[in-house]
């Protein structure tokens, strides 16, 4: 109990002091004119206030991820906590502030024109096509699940469900953000948190304490801790999906300074809510191996209906059915929407695609794939989102890196996380089921290869830039 309680401590504080350095190191300018007001087109770019920014942030990189995420790390223990609290204020949260800020700086740019940017157009050119592949994995794996429920719990067809949801998919791509998104997004972010906090007040009154910390692999199944729980645990933590996201908001903010509570704030308190939903799970079944049987028995969302009708009654059942159901749609739709707004990026030097009509055939390429992938095993596409994911994330800290290398700033704050999250994903490709499934010793040689060589280029970088740093006019 003591451990959870002083691990929420930590990322309030965290955020509040944390923030502001990482704010200071990117530097703000609240007189410059964003991206908003700059562009202002009816469509993805207008001004909107912080508050609802932040709501419309958090349901955009939550969803059902700090959930199900952190209900799966729970299978390790207590030291899910650990990662859970650094990978969100020195990783996650610093990945999702330069994000966002970059996108900003750069008049809205989308991830992969902002890594082309700074790691080179070999670099976009394979981010261009693994982002795209990240967003239609992550839409159709939050429509597959949320349509198999809908099926169980109505009349409709599994293929109804889909279609109903992809209707509501195309609306949220092509409609103007204040529209469909600005207006029931806060409302079901808000239901996020109302969620997040009900449960872990219950905490506080069930037969089993919260366990406190030990660095113990406490996994049933005896899996490894590194690199596999900074991969089973990425919403809450880090993830890629999130840069992906944070230029939706870029182009929304009022003044640069929004952006601590936007990027950053959110990812903070998606952070607390993956500890509460860590915490529920280790502790709810017993520890361990009851929370194993209960998801091998009912699935996640069979654990999160469990809990919730359990601590909460009626009211927590009402709240698991909106959450299984309607979370992991607002994500799927926002997953479309980037798409969409990628593409066009990719493929404005062949036109203009600034008619509606032209925006609502930008949806095609993304909605056809998906939607042929729901068809598929929903087990097996999240397995495939998981790498892809911190994937993702780690070029996007390197990014941040090269930026803040370049203009002469402590470049550390996004070095030291990409230089870790590098030997993640460099190692779980080859040991992960869904990869190479090479033996544990081979794959971690592998992985410590991969990381040598990306420290030595960084290295190089270093020791150019420091010879010669480029004038902040030439990056800017």
């Amino acid at each position: 109990m003591v451990t959870f309680i002083l691990c929420v401590l930590i990322l309030i504080v965290g955020y509040f002091l944390y923030s502001k350095v990482v704010e200071r190191v990117f530097g703000i300018d609240d007189q410059r004119v964003t991206p908003a007001y700059a562009k202002t087109d009816g469509l993805d770019y207008m001004p909107m206030s912080w508050w609802k920014a932040s709501l419309i942030q958090l349901l955009n990189i939550a969803g059902l991820g700090p959930i199900f995420g952190a209900i799966m790390g729970a299978l390790y223990g207590p030291v899910a906590f650990i990662w859970i609290v650094a990978g969100c204020l020195f990783a996650g949260a610093v990945h999702d502030y330069f994000s966002g800020m970059l996108s900003i700086k750069h008049g809205g740019e989308q991830y992969p024109t902002l890594v082309g940017r700074y790691l080179g157009k070999s670099v976009k050119t394979i981010i261009n096509l693994v982002s795209l592949v990240l967003m239609i994995l992550v839409a159709a794996a939050f429509t597959a699940g949320p349509a198999q429920l809908v099926e169980q719990l109505t009349p409709l067809s599994y293929s109804a469900s889909l279609i109903l949801i992809f209707v509501y998919f195309v609306l949220a791509a092509v409609l103007p953000i204040n529209k469909l998104i600005g207006k029931i997004y806060p409302i079901f972010g808000l239901i996020l948190i109302i969620m997040a906090v009900s449960i872990g007040f219950a905490l506080f009154f069930m037969d089993h304490s919260i366990p406190n910390l030990t660095v113990e692999n406490l996994h049933p199944g005896e899996l490894p801790i590194w690199p596999l729980l900074m991969v089973t645990i990425s919403c809450g933590a880090i993830s890629g999906f999130h840069s992906t996201q944070s230029p939706i908001l870029a182009r929304t903010l009022k003044k640069e300074s929004d952006g601590r509570k936007v990027f950053f704030g959110a990812m903070v308190a998606e952070g607390i809510i993956a500890m509460i939903w860590a915490a529920a799970g280790m502790t709810f079944f017993g520890g361990p191996d009851g929370l194993q049987g209960a998801l091998a028995e009912g699935g996640t969302a069979g654990v999160v209906n469990e809990i919730s009708k359990t601590t909460l009654g009626q009211f927590g059942g009402i709240l698991a059915v909106l959450g299984v159901i309607i979370l992991p749609i607002t994500t799927g739709d926002t997953a479309l929407r980037s798409s969409r707004m990628m593409l066009v990026e990719l493929l404005s030097k062949f036109g203009n695609f600034d008619s509606k009509m032209k925006t609502v055939l930008m949806t095609i390429p993304v909605i056809v794939p998906t939607y042929l992938l729901t068809q598929m095993d929903y087990s097996f596409l999240w397995r495939y989102v998981g790498w892809t994911n911190q994937v993702v994330a780690t070029v996007m800290l390197w990014t941040a890196a090269m930026y803040l290398l370049q203009n002469n700033k402590f470049h550390w704050i996004c070095s030291l996380p990409a230089l870790f999250m590098t030997a993640v994903t460099g190692s779980y490709i080859f040991y992960a089921p869904e990869g190479f499934q090479l033996s544990y010793q081979t794959s971690m040689i592998i992985g410590s290869i991969i990381f040598l060589a990306v420290f030595i280029w960084f290295l190089t970088q270093m020791k150019k830039y420091k010879k010669d740093p480029l004038p902040y006019e030439k990056v800017a």
